[in-house]
């Protein structure tokens, strides 16, 4: 067949969701686990292979590929299960708590017991330097006391770096010099703050750094191995895009940690608007549940981006799409501590998965679904257990919840126990969804509820009801809409400069 193929990606943290464009036109989907070691090193070429007829292992033609588009949530999850790369944080000296400090405002104002977010950077190195706000250099560098420090922040293992001085989205002379020192002794990842935010304040520039140095080793690990696999590096074989938080697409080696955190997400917004417009809705809220996390967004007649946002409790400076995101998916684990249910955060992706997968997963809302009949097994393909030969575990299940229900006891069932965990992720999911609408004076009683992801259509009515929303949209591609999205979404460049 002549002409070329195009590829539409969403790389999630439980599936992988493609929409390929066959040459003639047609749009054809596609979906599988994106963690499956006995069969494939990665989802996304696996999955191209597939769809082109290939055998795993082969070689992909990359001369029948036009273009790749695709968003991860590798970057998200990563931040959500704090699963980034080890990070040393360089700042002026008597200035290392203050990322820490922050700017000293409660999360909950009237909670009893705050507990802070769990810290990005695994330590802390004070460089004796001080350059004022007029530009005066109070303290030069101490060059040989800041590369003793990071030869042995080295030496214990420590790879990536984020580089935070005061002033320096001005006067940056001071964090080239460290990022040189740092390169010279072998760090891989160097996030200087100038050159990540370049903007006023210390500390919304130093929280951005930080997530940039934490996310970026594990973002571009996963890239520079689908570019090779596809044959994409040094300007040869098919054009690889990555969707970033913004909602725009950029090439892959321009893709970096902090424009990445919604990277997944936001191409289901692009698509979640484009077929609600379709529909005739031009309101609607975005209930995109997948199976490691769960993503709202607000959409009233234009696409909303800020510029300064906060995710699983980490603040950073980068413009993206405003989705809001809780830990609450298909694969959420599920547990007792002996006083009270938890959905999460945890979550058992794609290996091993939940209980039913046969491959000895805790239990998850998934599994919920089916102890409540919710989901049937039998309508799901063999495709489960490590020979991918299997039907879902059904009495697993139901063997898990009943010994959980005895450990909870007060004569609960199997099935009341599923419930009340059902009940908590619906709760938590619908709040996600008033913090974005309803805690800004926005009515959602008029709005429709686009639900897309895997795990959506199984709890939209159940979201809906708490909502007290009457509309329910749930559109052909819903399964894999956040790839559908990668396709019709623009090429787009954002830039940050000082005033």
């Amino acid at each position: 067949m002549g002409g070329q193929w195009d590829f539409w990606i969403d790389r999630g943290g439980t599936f992988t969701d493609i929409v390929a464009r066959r040459p003639d036109g047609a749009l054809i989907a596609h979906k599988l686990l994106s963690e499956n070691p006995e069969a494939y090193r990665d989802p996304a070429v696996h999955g191209i292979r597939e769809l082109l007829g290939l055998k795993a292992g082969d070689p992909v033609p990359s001369e029948r590929i036009g273009a790749v588009k695709m968003g991860t949530t590798v970057a998200t999850n990563a931040l959500l299960e704090r699963k980034g790369d080890p990070t040393l944080l360089v700042t002026t000296k008597g200035f290392r708590d203050a990322l820490e400090i922050g700017y000293q405002a409660r999360a909950d104002i009237f909670a009893k017991k705050i507990v802070k977010p769990e810290l990005l950077y695994a330590g802390v190195i004070e460089a004796d330097e001080r350059v004022l706000a007029d530009g005066t250099v109070e303290r030069p560098l101490d060059e040989d006391t800041l590369r003793r420090a990071l030869e042995a922040a080295y030496a214990e293992g420590l790879r990536a770096v984020a580089i935070v001085f005061m002033h320096a989205y001005r006067y940056p002379e001071h964090e080239q010099r460290a990022a040189a020192i740092a390169r010279a002794i072998g760090f891989t990842q160097i996030s200087p703050s100038h050159v990540v935010s370049p903007l006023i304040k210390l500390v919304g520039r130093g929280d951005t750094a930080v997530v940039d140095a934490y996310l970026s080793p594990v973002l571009r690990r996963y890239v520079d191995q689908v570019a090779t696999e596809l044959g994409a590096v040094e300007g040869q074989g098919p054009k690889l895009m990555f969707m970033q938080s913004s909602g725009g697409l950029t090439d892959a080696h321009l893709f970096q940690g902090k424009d990445a955190i919604l990277s997944g997400p936001a191409g289901g917004v692009v698509g979640a608007v484009e077929v609600s417009r379709i529909a005739g809705f031009g309101q609607m809220i975005g209930f995109d549940m997948g199976g490691t996390s769960t993503d709202v967004s607000h959409y009233d007649g234009e696409l909303e981006r800020a510029f300064e946002t906060e995710v699983a409790g980490v603040r950073m400076r980068a413009p993206m799409m405003k989705i809001h995101t809780v830990a609450a998916g298909g694969g959420s684990i599920l547990s007792f501590d002996g006083s009270r249910f938890r959905v999460g955060p945890e979550s058992a992706g794609a290996t091993p998965g939940p209980k039913s997968y046969r491959r000895g997963g805790p239990l998850t809302v998934t599994d919920a679904n089916i102890m409540t009949g919710k989901l049937l097994p039998e309508f799901f393909p063999a495709i489960f257990g490590p020979g991918q030969d299997q039907p879902l575990d059904a009495a697993a299940v139901h063997a898990a919840f009943a010994e959980m229900a005895k450990t909870i006891g007060g004569g609960r069932t199997a099935e009341d126990a599923a419930d009340g965990f059902l009940a908590i992720a619906v709760e938590n999911m619908a709040n996600a969804i008033k913090k974005i609408s309803v805690q800004r004076g926005y009515d959602v009683s008029g709005y429709a509820l686009t639900c897309f992801g895997g795990a959506g259509g199984q709890h939209a009515c159940l979201v809906a009801d708490s909502l007290g929303m009457k509309r329910v949209l749930i559109h052909p591609f819903s399964g894999i809409l956040s790839a559908y999205g990668m396709g019709l979404a623009d090429i787009r460049a954002t830039r940050s400069a000082r005033c």
